[in-house]
């Protein structure tokens, strides 16, 4: 049943923790729909997660609105040697880097405070939405700029099919949940062993904070049951 307390919980705005894999990066991400988030989300990823707060975008949005890969703007960019010499081709976990560009909300002052953040992804949530059926990259460069303190991440063409990452995981939890495939994920930390945190010591935090915990085996099987029935809910 915690798939389906996981989606519950995402469709009423809570934190789920995720783990994509022991033979990947082996991390658990705090995962909440990006329509949703407030400055206090902002706040708890930063304190109790401490990775980099970025909004993974299913690929059909982030066609719609126009986001490349970030590796593919560097390559089309001539001149800069650095570019070129410092391409991500030695991953040692995958094969390519979801990492699209970054943005802030135009309303936003630095970008960088959990006000201005929490602006930025739930505008992103908001956007998403729309960009499910339409182009509106008129629109995105109307309510955003970039570069930003919003790392955008652009799940793979075939999600789970083609990539197994967090990025590909919480945008498929986000559809099988009925909500705007934005969502906000932040890698959880360890201050001690200045590590990744534990699955263990993730799991205790759940528990103690009363949130669902998730592995990729199990997404990965919703998944591919989800689309078994017609993509409904």
């Amino acid at each position: 049943m915690s798939i389906e307390r996981a989606l519950r919980d995402l469709r009423e705005g809570k934190f789920v923790l995720l783990h994509d894999d022991d033979r990947r990066e082996n991390e658990v991400d705090m995962v909440i729909a990006a329509r949703g988030v407030r400055p206090p989300h902002i706040a708890t990823m930063r304190r109790d997660a401490g990775g980099l707060i970025c909004v993974a975008l299913h690929p059909k949005v982030a066609d719609n609105l126009g986001l490349p890969y970030l590796t593919d703007i560097y390559k089309s960019v001539p001149g800069f040697k650095v570019l070129e010499a410092t391409e991500p081709n030695d991953l040692p976990y995958d094969e390519i880097s979801s990492f699209s560009i970054s943005v802030n909300h135009r309303k936003t002052f630095t970008g960088i405070t959990d006000s201005d953040r929490a602006l930025t992804i739930s505008e992103l949530g908001r956007i998403s939405a729309l960009a499910l059926d339409s182009r509106v990259i008129e629109e995105f460069g109307r309510n955003f700029r970039s570069p930003g303190h919003v790392p955008l991440l652009r799940a793979a063409n075939g999600l789970l099919r083609e990539r197994l990452g967090h990025t590909e995981l919480a945008v498929a939890l986000a559809e099988m949940a009925g909500l705007p495939p934005a969502v906000a994920i932040c890698e959880m930390l360890d201050g001690e062993t200045h590590l990744a945190l534990s699955k263990e010591k993730a799991r205790r935090y759940a528990l103690e904070r009363g949130l669902a915990f998730l592995n990729g085996e199990e997404v990965i099987r919703a998944y591919e049951e989800f689309h078994q029935r017609g993509g409904c809910k």
